[in-house]
């Protein structure tokens, strides 16, 4: 492929650890190595783009640099012949938008072991929509349904439920038949998580009544937890006997501060959800889902879409706290 301009999002180190972000040309020459080279339609903002954005070294050593750890578009080229010119594909994990330049631009190189093909039945912009955030929640939904929590079992509590895996978890287990409590910090968000499924809406605060004791009454059949911490702790101390809890975050903490009752005597099982390095196997199964028995008509009650000129404002939003939903962004 001939090498070609583009515009992008590019993050820049004027000193050490001071950074500054700017609207700029690249080429597909720039670019990391790679087999398929993608043009990028639709990409989203993910809370790690925006730790990307500001320099965090646990994310991004590599400047300048280009974040998103979404894209969705077609292949423009592919030199082991994996997918064809013209296909329409989606990346979410590995290493894009880390250290290998990522959707915000509208161009991006990477391994064809990265690569899914778009599955019948989704856009590309509908797939970005969901991106890492819906692909997360997914995998979630998928572990509980794997570890026998049924829709009859009683209820299943959403952590973080305004965020962006949280209000898609929302939505995916309100498909699914189950009866869905939504807990979030931000109770003007009630009114979307009612829509997008939740049967009722509970402020995070109200976890963490009487947490203190080493057990709390048995309240959920299961969770997807993607807070962590002290959050994280009060949901196990309350789940039902034989629940099922999943743990894919750390908005409240990376420490988990409980003991071992809730398993050795309730018998909770908590389940982590990596969604990087998951495999291409299960990785094609729950896009296939999402495409099929688990699409949801109702994301666009939670989704906020903005063109790169946007990124920088949708960012420090994020940042502050203030975000909520998804933020589709458009190449």
């Amino acid at each position: 492929m001939e090498p070609v301009s583009f515009k992008a999002f590019i993050v820049e180190e004027a000193a050490p650890k001071q950074f500054s972000r700017r609207i700029g040309e690249r080429t597909v020459a720039d670019l990391p190595p790679g087999e398929v080279i993608i043009k990028v339609a639709y990409s989203s903002l993910n809370y790690k783009d925006a730790l990307s954005a500001t320099g965090n070294p646990g994310v991004t050593r590599k400047f300048p640099h280009t974040p998103g750890i979404d894209a969705a578009g077609t292949v423009s080229d592919c030199s082991d012949n994996s997918f064809s010119p013209g296909q329409q594909v989606l990346v979410t994990g590995y290493d894009l938008g880390m250290n290998t330049s990522g959707g915000f631009g509208q161009y991006i190189r990477v391994p064809s072991a990265w690569v899914v093909p778009l599955p019948d039945g989704l856009t590309l912009r509908e797939s970005m929509i969901l991106g890492t955030a819906g692909f997360t929640a997914a995998l979630s939904v998928l572990k509980l349904v794997n570890n026998g929590v049924t829709p009859e079992q009683g209820d299943i509590l959403v952590t973080g439920a305004s965020g962006g895996v949280g209000s898609i978890a929302v939505a995916l287990l309100a498909r699914a038949g189950y009866r869905v409590v939504a807990a979030t910090g931000k109770p003007a968000t009630e009114t979307v998580l009612k829509k997008l499924g939740a049967a009722e809406s509970i402020h995070r605060d109200e976890l963490l009544k009487g947490a203190e004791r080493p057990l709390m009454k048995e309240r959920w059949a299961g969770a997807v937890d993607v807070a962590g911490g002290a959050t994280l702790a009060a949901v196990l101390k309350a789940t039902r006997y034989g629940g099922t809890v999943t743990c894919c975050g750390l908005v409240d903490s990376a420490e988990l501060p409980t003991n071992v009752f809730p398993f050795i005597l309730r018998g909770v099982s908590l389940l982590g959800i990596d969604s990087v390095q998951c495999p291409m196997a299960p990785r094609r199964e729950v896009w296939h889902r999402l495409a099929n028995e688990w699409k949801l008509d109702n994301l666009a009650d939670a989704v906020h879409e903005i063109s790169l000129d946007g990124l920088e404002a949708a960012i420090m939003t994020m940042l502050e706290g203030r975000a909520h939903g998804r933020t589709l962004v458009r190449l």
